[in-house]
This record gives structure tokens, sequence and C-alpha cells, in this order.
């Protein structure tokens, strides 16, 4: 199971855009992920409109983004706040900062490093729960989605909003549902949190974002979570993205 120590890797080994050197964080430092983005990248665009190592910084949407040195294309977004993770309380206040939007946006970095567009059902989010990572700042992996994964999703590709249907992927069992927007009251942070049972916790919950369909602007994107305190559930869904993007190399290999 690939769990978040791929985002320690992230940190690991990132190219500083003015000098070419390398930020090396210990496996062991929770906090290096927020050294890299508070420490540098905000600085640097604040200072120098350059905002190295990350490749983005969005002040105003409060965000950045970082390309992660574990796999071929696979970015991380990155509050420019202290957020914890999954657990924080500040993911749900009214006028939060809309990750999920920026992560989605994010995509098109994907696309880039990979050389081809993506259809919404092969790019996916994912957050991991506050025990099954090892970064304590925010992160959503931004990257490929396991081709088999984007098959077992297809059929709640049209279910009702707000409707969760259960299923096993990978051995774990996951809830799914499907809505129309990313933001707002349809923030996967909120739509997750409003569901949960009032004996779960969030620090404990997982959640991927995939397009609905090719086309998710039309179709709508599918919520897809897990948590620890279910049943055969799990506290990780990084293991339905694919870091190596193998539908592009099929792509490739049949042009």
């Amino acid at each position: 199971m690939r769990l978040s120590r791929l985002t320690v890797a992230a940190a690991a080994l990132v190219a500083l855009a003015t000098t070419g050197a390398c930020v090396r964080l210990s496996a062991v430092d929770s906090g290096g992920l927020w050294k890299v983005v508070g420490g540098q990248c905000v600085p640097n665009m604040r200072d120098k409109g350059q905002p190295g190592p990350c490749t983005t910084v969005d002040f105003q949407k409060r965000y950045a983004v970082l390309k992660d040195i574990a796999g071929r294309a696979q970015y991380l977004v990155i509050p420019t706040d202290r957020v914890e993770g999954i657990e924080s309380p500040d993911i749900l206040y009214g006028g939060a900062p809309e990750y999920w939007v920026g992560a989605w946006a994010a995509g098109r970095h994907v696309e880039a490093k990979l050389g081809m567009p993506l259809a919404g059902n092969q790019l996916g989010l994912e957050i991991n729960s506050s025990q099954r990572r090892t970064q304590n700042q925010l992160h959503i992996h931004v990257d490929c989605m396991r081709t088999d994964i984007t098959q077992a999703l297809a059929p709640y590709s049209t279910i009702a909003p707000g409707t969760w249907r259960w299923t096993t992927l990978d051995g774990s069992r996951y809830r799914v549902t499907r809505v129309t927007s990313l933001s707002e009251r349809n923030n996967p942070f909120r739509v997750v949190q409003r569901d949960l049972d009032p004996k779960q916790s969030m620090a404990v919950q997982t959640i991927l974002v995939t397009g609905a369909g090719p086309d998710a602007q039309r179709d709508g994107w599918l919520i897809v979570n897990s948590g620890l305190d279910v049943e055969g559930g799990t506290g990780t869904a990084e293991g339905l993205l694919d870091h190596s993007c193998s539908l592009a190399k099929a792509t490739s290999a049949s042009q």
C-alpha cells in the first residue's frame, strides 16, 4: 500500500529554481513539507516574484503547487497557511480556501508533464488520514487514476448527488457519491464531514476525487471516502492513484 511517505520523498529532493541546489528533508521530520512551502516557496514568491522550489504560489487562493519527486507527473497542492491536515477545523468554516478546486486546476501541470490531455475520470485527487501520512501539513495529491479503478467507479457516474453507495476497491470498503462542483457546499471536506456518523472522526478519513465521466464540468465529480473507523475501511486512498501514469504510456505505445 502506498502511503504518504511518497510525500516525504517529494520534499526530500526538491530542485531550487534559483540555485539548482537541492533541499533535503529528513524522513522523520513531519514538518518538512511546511518548511519547503512556508520557508522557501512563500518568501521566494513574496520577495522575488519566483515560487521556486514550488511550481506556483497563489496568495489570493492561499495554496502552492509542488512537483512531487515521487511519480512521473504527481503534484501536491499545499496551503500557504499552516494547516495540519484533514482533521483541521480550518478547512470547514465558511469562506475557507477551496483547496479541491485548486487541486483540480493543478491537473494541468500533470497534463503538461505527460505531454497529453487527461479525461476527467483519468485524473485523481487524494488526501490521506492523519494516521496514514508522514507530513503534518495538509496536502492533496494530484495524479493519474489507475485505469482499473476508473472502470470500477464507472457504474457510479450517474448516481444522484447526495446519494452514497458502498463498494470495495483494492480490498477496502469505500463509499461513493457524486457532486456537481467542488466548492462551497460541495467541497469534498464538507460533504464527507456532513455525512459522518456522530462517533466518526474526520482525522481518520481518506478522500479521493475524480471525474464522474470524461468531462467533469458536464458529468460532475465522484467523491470516494473511507475511514479507519469503518469495518473493512482504510485511511488512505493513495493506492488508487497511478504514480507511474501507465495510461499515458499505453497511449504513446498505440500511436
